[in-house]
């Protein structure tokens, strides 16, 4: 119905029925309103939500989870884990960074309705849409992950159409969940009577994650969708599973978190927290925390990495000092483990995280979406050998 018709209809109404039983006074008000509602109904297509079949995504597999046992479902960290870590470890744990779900459906329609923890939608340098929204891939025909939607948070409980018009067939898609804000709740919904299944696995093989554990730009900031984090751009790229485990401020090499990601069997640990950690904290801590992983996890890889290079650095001798002293205590904690014969230990330098221009940061410290993609590739060229899938 364009807008037009909705008027004419509505004015019958007026000179009818609505005459006896609202008073007149506000009536032009509340037709109004109609025709305006009606408008906006024909110009989007969305399906009524009495005709839309809804289904809990925790029901189609929900993927990123290192653990079972935690408090809220889409927590990172187990509940033994409360009386462990620090405070703010813990409540940096209840945010939904990186986990995902991926479905088929052959739905023409996909949408979505969603609640978070906090009224805290954004930050002043993150957009609501990394901080609290949801963000939607599908397989293209090449086997490769393309973007399709991003579902835009208003309120702490949401209700959207991601996508629409949709050709038939059956596609699989995926949708990573809010970066930076706590989840009570997620539904997809399709218009009845198509339904939604859980997608096969990633691919052939045994796929174990792998867990990236650091800072607030491992959690994700400041990208602007969740699936922009370069842990979920080299998920896309590998099409391979990962567990996010960045604390935004916190990711610090305590043992108590050595102990945790020792509890997991990944295919890989990556450890990036050079920017949480003064050079002395470096110095005294990578080393036993590599140590406790290697003894739990004897073969599993560990890549160190260096933190990135402020652009400001440039010209400011402070920050440039202050990095080079962080660097040169990884790079000896990373030689002296491997004197003393710890293998399968990588390393990936920080020149070549963000670029070279200086135009890959939101702050002169987290990257925009350009710099996760940097940050991705620079990390691919050592993750790509590391990641095969075993029989």
């Amino acid at each position: 119905m364009g807008y037009e018709t909705a008027n004419e209809s509505l004015n019958i109404m007026n000179q009818g029925i609505l005459n006896c039983l609202i008073p007149s006074r506000v009536i032009p008000r509340l037709l109004a309103c109609l025709a305006f509602w009606a408008a906006g109904a024909a110009g989007t297509g969305a399906a009524p939500a009495a005709e839309l079949a809804w289904t809990d995504i925790r029901n189609l597999g929900v993927e990123g989870r290192g653990w079972n046992d935690t408090p809220d479902f889409y927590g990172r960290l187990p509940a033994a884990a409360k009386t462990v870590v620090r405070p703010p470890v813990w409540d940096l744990s209840r945010h939904s960074a990186g986990l995902l779900v991926r479905f088929v459906t052959g739905a023409p329609a996909i949408h979505a309705r969603w609640a978070v923890t906090s009224g805290s939608l954004a930050m002043p340098h993150m957009p609501a849409t990394g901080v609290s929204g949801l963000d939607l891939y599908v397989r293209a025909p090449g086997r490769e992950w393309r973007w399709l939607a991003t579902a835009m948070p208003r309120a702490m409980t949401n209700s959207q159409a991601l996508v629409a018009g949709l050709p038939p067939g059956e596609r699989e898609y995926l949708l990573y969940l809010p970066l930076y804000n706590g989840l009570q709740s997620a539904e997809l919904g399709v218009p009845a009577p198509a339904r939604l299944r859980p997608a096969d696995p990633w691919g052939p093989g045994v796929r174990k994650p792998a867990v990236f554990y650091g800072t607030s730009i491992v959690q994700g900031g400041c990208a602007s969708r969740p699936g922009m984090a370069h842990p979920a751009i080299l998920g896309r790229r590998f099409n391979w599973p990962t567990i996010n485990l960045g604390f935004s401020g916190n990711g610090r090499m305590e043992p108590e978190l050595a102990d945790l990601l020792a509890e997991l069997d990944p295919a890989v640990y990556v450890l990036d927290c050079l920017p949480n950690m003064s050079a002395a904290e470096v110095a005294g801590r990578v080393e036993p925390f590599v140590r406790r992983l290697r003894a739990a996890r004897p073969q599993t890889p560990v890549v160190l990495v260096e933190d990135r290079t402020f652009p400001a650095a440039v010209l400011l001798p402070g920050p440039r000092q202050e990095q080079r002293e962080r660097r040169a205590a990884l790079a000896r904690a990373f030689a002296n483990l491997r004197k003393t014969g710890v293998s399968r230990l990588y390393y990936v330098r920080g020149e070549s995280l963000l670029g070279a221009d200086g135009e890959a940061t939101v702050d002169g410290s987290h990257p925009t979406d350009l710099g996760f993609l940097r940050q991705a590739e620079a990390l691919a060229r050592t993750l790509k050998p590391l990641l095969k899938p075993s029989p």
